[in-house]
């Protein structure tokens, strides 16, 4: 049934399972909407007006079954708890709480691990932090060598944890990130880097705005291939 707030509902999938619906409105959309959110891992229904509310959750309920469908196909979700293993940077990383201080601090012997001891009801918390961080810096570094080859100037830059997109500029020059970008290879960052680098030249999608992705990226159709063919392993991680 749907929250005080309208805002929530919950399915029941063929194995009994129960699924969360998110309902949103969204005056851009010309028709109802139906998809999943990988991160959350819950159904969307999206429609044009609020009144138009309770016709998206009887689309969604009508729809179950493929929503259960794509559920099953998610990767397994793999949360920032010790001992996990998840990626960064592209190479296997464990997750400890072993050493000394707060503050999580990656090394190297005899695996590439991340340790943030601690209290260990905290430890997502710490590791998340390190991983945003890693990210501002990382995606930092790659705008300013990407900006200097186009020749323009991000205004700023911040990490989100976005659903859909992996980055985003507006059109004051403000660019955004997924900071799960620092889980992938390092050339799958600086290509997302490069591409809204370039949208501060072409707000578009033109032959014109791939021009200047190529600039910086030359490989870039292959960077762009592996986060549509890997991408939803990213979002499996941090999430329960």
């Amino acid at each position: 049934m749907l929250s005080d707030k309208g805002q929530k509902m919950t399915l029941k999938g063929r194995d009994g399972r129960a699924i969360g619906v998110r309902l949103e409105v969204n005056p851009k959309a010309k028709r109802l909407i139906l998809r999943l959110d990988e991160r959350t891992r819950e159904a969307v229904a999206v429609a044009p007006t609020r009144r138009e509310l309770r016709a998206a959750a009887n689309f969604a309920a009508e729809r179950v079954d493929w929503i259960s469908e794509r559920l099953e196909t998610l990767p397994v979700a793999t949360p920032l708890a010790e001992g996990t293993i998840i990626t960064l940077r592209g190479e296997p990383c464990r997750l400890t709480l072993e050493g000394r201080g707060r503050v999580a601090k990656l090394g190297t012997h005899p695996d590439l691990h991340l340790s943030a001891p601690g209290d260990a009801g905290t430890f997502g918390d710490r590791v998340l932090r390190y991983l945003r961080r890693a990210a501002v810096s990382d995606l930092g570094d790659a705008v300013e060598r990407h900006c200097a080859t186009l020749g323009v100037n991000a205004q700023r830059i911040t990490v989100k944890d976005t659903r859909s997109r992996w980055g985003s500029c507006t059109a004051d020059g403000r660019l955004s990130f997924s900071w799960r970008l620092i889980l992938a290879p390092p050339d799958v960052l600086d290509y997302v880097a490069a591409h809204e680098c370039a949208h501060l030249v072409e707000m578009n999608h033109s032959a014109a705005f791939w021009a200047q992705v190529a600039c910086c990226r030359p490989d870039w159709p292959q960077q762009r291939d592996w986060l549509r063919s890997h991408g939803r392993n990213l979002h499996a991680i941090g999430t329960v």
